[in-house]
């Protein structure tokens, strides 16, 4: 899991996150409380603050992880 020491998500990014993920999940038939749903937000954080700042490229990035 990644340590995001230092860094602050405004109500937006959030929003972007959130989106990403639930839209992840529904696609992959997976519960939001789920380990395996657990395991894609920490990659989107991760590809979040990789430049995959909006729902779309970040929805896209999920989808392309090899580890999900």
């Amino acid at each position: 899991m990644s340590l995001f020491i230092g860094s602050t998500f405004s109500p937006e990014d959030l929003d972007v996150l959130r989106h990403a993920l639930e839209a992840w999940c529904m696609e992959k038939r997976v519960d939001i409380k789920s380990a395996e749903a657990q395991l894609a937000a920490s990659a989107a954080l991760d590809l979040y603050q990789s430049g995959n700042n909006s729902t779309e490229r970040l929805l896209a990035a999920l989808r392309g992880h090899k580890g999900l």
